[in-house]
């Protein structure tokens, strides 16, 4: 099974960039499964249904979430529909939506988990006894267990990535935006990467316009953020193969299309 993730999208740059560059992707390296992060696809805040559908459309199987998730009230609307969207699975109970899809591949089952991270996030439950709670689930049903770990530290994102080593597929990091280059399969058959990064503006701050968060950094006055909708765009993604037979990575490699990285089908 090979797994295609996207990271982060960001507005409608990012969004340009998956309706340009996916189907060359999937061209070029025929994934079984694309996931794509689209907590911040909706103008870097949120995501709407229409976008969530054309997502779909083009090409993906699932689409994950975070901590931006409720920021566009749209989505109180279509969420528990949505049989593909997956906000992270250590809220509440009585939050809406689902933390964890299973998609039929074939013969073959993909489980996908959402977890959001509590340093210097908002601490909500916690996601490693989630992480254990939700893998014991899956584990009934397939070997092939994919996680999206939304969080902000790295030392968070690297212990969920040991903390689940041979209890998942894989485990990358999302919410940061700048892809790390510490792709590797841990020991125990997880592959994992500290953050894919984002797929949105290039020449912004995280995807924003760079003038609002240096004042922010100059002045340490509330500043107004908003994203690049001008200029050069970029690409995140990670492409992971793992084994038929036991769900473990046999190989994990990043992605990345920007001016500087081209892309070459």
């Amino acid at each position: 099974m090979r797994i295609l993730f996207v990271g982060d999208v960001v507005g409608s740059p990012g969004r340009d960039m998956v309706t340009e560059y996916l189907p060359k992707l999937k061209g070029k390296f025929r994934p079984t499964v694309t996931i794509i992060n689209g907590e911040n696809a909706a103008s870097g805040k949120g995501i709407t249904e229409k976008i969530y559908r054309q997502f779909l459309e083009q090409g993906a199987q699932a689409v994950t979430l975070g901590n931006h998730a409720w920021d566009n009230r749209d989505i109180f609307e279509f969420i528990d529909a949505a049989k593909y969207l997956i906000r992270p699975a250590n809220f509440p109970k009585e939050v809406p939506g689902k933390g964890i899809v299973y998609l039929k591949i074939n013969q073959e089952e993909l489980a996908i988990i959402n977890l959001q991270g509590r340093t210097f996030l908002t601490p909500i439950d916690c996601p490693f006894k989630k992480a254990d709670e939700l893998i014991e689930e899956a584990k009934k049903r397939t070997s092939f267990i994919f996680v999206d770990f939304h969080a902000e530290a790295t030392s968070e994102k690297q212990a969920m990535g040991w903390y689940l080593d041979g209890k998942v597929s894989a485990v990358v990091g999302t919410h940061t935006h700048v892809q790390t280059s510490d792709e590797r399969i841990l020991p125990s058959g997880t592959a994992f990467l500290t953050d894919v990064g984002m797929t949105g503006p290039y020449d912004g701050i995280l995807g924003v316009e760079k003038d609002a968060v240096l004042r922010r950094f100059l002045t340490s006055l509330p500043t107004r953020f908003e994203v690049v909708k001008d200029g050069r765009s970029q690409l995140s993604a990670v492409l992971i193969d793992l084994d038929k037979k036991t769900g473990k990575a046999v190989k994990i490699q990043k992605i990345l299309i920007n001016e500087d990285h081209p892309f070459y089908e």
